[in-house]
């Protein structure tokens, strides 16, 4: 059962929903059948050694404890 994102025509909710096979989805804010299949698109993990490692958002975005700014970044 895969699953899939669609956005509402009718109300213009998005969301993933499983889907059966032969089974029609129907958005769970309005009930409307009226739907538009999204891009979906998703991340994977690399398994080599020395991949490059994700780095740190801009100052203030980080989580430091210290708050924005303070980081080493600046």
């Amino acid at each position: 059962m895969p699953i899939f994102e669609y956005a509402c025509q009718d109300c213009r909710h998005q969301f993933e929903t499983l889907v059966r096979s032969g089974a029609t989805p129907t958005c769970p804010k309005c009930r409307s059948t009226q739907l538009d299949k999204q891009l979906s698109v998703f991340a994977t993990a690399s398994a080599t050694a020395g991949a490059a490692q994700a780095q740190p958002g801009p100052c203030g975005t980080c989580g430091h404890p210290d708050g924005p700014g303070s980081c080493g970044l600046n």
